[in-house]
Formats: structure tokens, sequence, C-alpha cells
């Protein structure tokens, strides 16, 4: 069973999560001025796989073994990597990344709506989708109405993302098997990257072939190690534990926290400066969390009875 109020363990990996993925925005920032879409992406798993291999290796974990197993490992590298990667790398070339964000917040929203038609212990409720509702409004309030200038003037940009949102959360949903069959999250990510490499390679020498561009930037491999190391090696680790205790629902969330941390680490490292909407918009997704965990909500109830 899992828990769907989180505990303070699984607040604290779904918060480590949103700064790992929130990085992956900046890397690919940085790389996709040197960089076409799919070696980006390639580069990521790839680079994802050697890193969990080698800790395999050193450690007392064993390598994914059955065809069974394999089988559902290349599904969820097609659903959770190859398809939404490639999307999202692709959008951020031709839309700001403010857009990108408020479009990778409706991660939540469809995976509610495929979580509660797959999972029986995942069903929508009022609750669920009032909570995402006013989770994504804030998000659209922390970016600024200045994000949503170029809506509707890149269109297929922009459906790349959502398409990405609809994988993931298709991925989030098919994750949860991986609990049952006995397999670590550890283990699910090695087999995750190295199944995400397998399909990538060949079809990136075929479409934008890398040993024919030039040696990029001492600056540009940094991003591209930093996305494979932390944004998807250390990451997915993370996002599996919390898929096998939270749901397919409840891990989601970081989309909403993605922008958040990401203002935050601006704040933090570039002196950037902080906004009434900034506040306003922190202040609506932690409310919008705050319903879909319920524990507070529950509390109020109880006081007011």
């Amino acid at each position: 069973m899992i828990n769907h109020s989180m505990g303070s363990k699984d607040w604290a990996m779904l918060l480590s999560l949103s700064f790992l993925w929130g990085g992956s925005f900046f890397f690919v920032g940085v790389a996709v001025t040197e960089l076409p879409p799919l070696t980006i992406v390639t580069l990521r798993v790839g680079i994802a796989a050697m890193i969990l291999w080698l800790t395999l290796s050193l450690s007392q974990h064993q390598a994914p073994r059955t065809a069974k197993l394999w089988r559902d490992l290349f599904v969820m590298a097609l659903l959770n990597n190859v398809i939404p990667f490639s999307l999202i790398v692709w959008g951020q070339t031709h839309i700001a990344s403010g857009l990108a964000s408020i479009l990778n917040a409706t991660i939540p929203l469809f995976t509610v709506v495929i979580a509660g038609w797959l999972l029986p212990d995942e069903q929508m409720t009022a609750r669920k989708v009032s909570g995402v509702a006013i989770g994504f409004f804030g998000v659209i309030v922390l970016m600024g109405p200045s994000s949503l200038e170029q809506m509707g003037t890149d269109t297929l940009a922009q459906l790349a993302i959502l398409g990405a949102a609809i994988s993931y959360g298709f991925a989030t949903s098919f994750g949860r098997r991986f609990k049952t069959m006995g397999i670590s999250p550890f283990q699910t990510s090695v087999g995750q990257v190295t199944a995400s490499t397998i399909m990538l390679v060949p079809l990136v020498f075929l479409l934008e072939r890398p040993d024919q561009l030039a040696n990029p930037s001492g600056e540009v491999w940094l991003a591209v190690i930093g996305l494979g190391a932390f944004s998807t090696a250390l990451a997915y680790i993370l996002f599996f534990n919390l898929l096998s205790s939270a749901g397919a629902t409840n891990v989601t969330l970081v989309a909403f926290l993605v922008p958040v941390t990401a203002i935050f680490l601006g704040w933090l490292v570039l002196d950037e400066q902080l906004n009434i909407e900034h506040f306003a918009g922190m202040a609506f997704i932690g409310l919008g969390l705050a319903a879909i965990d319920g524990r507070l909500w529950a509390k109020l109830k109880n006081v007011t009875d």
C-alpha cells in the first residue's frame, strides 16, 4: 500500500527531487547552445547509465535479470525518458523556459486523471482535483503573466511540452508495478536509463550524426555531466523510492515545486530579486499541495466539527 498522505521522509525526497530536476532546465539551457536536442538526451541517459552501473558494481545490488522485467523497463524508459526528454529539449529550443515550466506543471493534472483511471488505489477525488488546480494556478502566478506571452505563438513546441507531461503521467502510473515485482528503486533506475540509452544511441546517430559535430566547450560538457549525474542518475533513485512509497499522483507534485526551487536558487545564487507575485505563487502552490496531502484539511474539519 502507498502513503496517500506523505510523511516527512517523502516530503524531503520530493523537495530534493525538485532541486535536481529544477537544475535540469539550467543544464539544458547551457547544452542547447552547442548541441542538438537528441544528442543531449542521449548523453544525459548514457552518462547516468555509466554512473549507476559503476555504483552497482561497487555495491551489493544485482542487475535486473528476467526478460519480463527488462521488457517493462524498456516500456518505462520509453514513457519516462525517451519520449518526454526529447519533447522537452526540443520544445525548449523554441519557447521560453518560463512558459515551458508552466506547461510542464500540467503533469499532476494529467496524472490525477490517468492514475485515477488505471490504478484502483489512486482514484480521482474532488480534493485531489481541487489541490492540483490550485497548485497549477500558483505556478502561473509564480512565473508571472509575462510567461504566457508566447502562448499560442509556437503551438507545436507547446504541444510537445504537453505531450511530455502526458507521457510522464502514464510513466508514473506504469512505474508502480516495479514495487510488486520485488525490484529495488536503484535497480529500476539502472534498468530504465540503460534501456533508454540502448534505444537512443542508434536513433541519434541516424538523425543527428553526433560524431560529425564540433567538440563542445568545457562549459557545455560540465552542463551535460551535471544533467546526467545529478538530474538523472541521482534524481531517478529518489523518484522510484518516492513512487513506491507515495504513489503516482504524489510523486508528480514535484512539477509544482520545480519552478519554486528555480526561483529560490536564482535568488540565492544569482542575487535575483523576489517579488510579491513569487510569494503569492508559492502560497497557492503550498495550499494546493496541502489539499492533495489532505492532513491539514482533515485537522481543519475536526476543529470545525
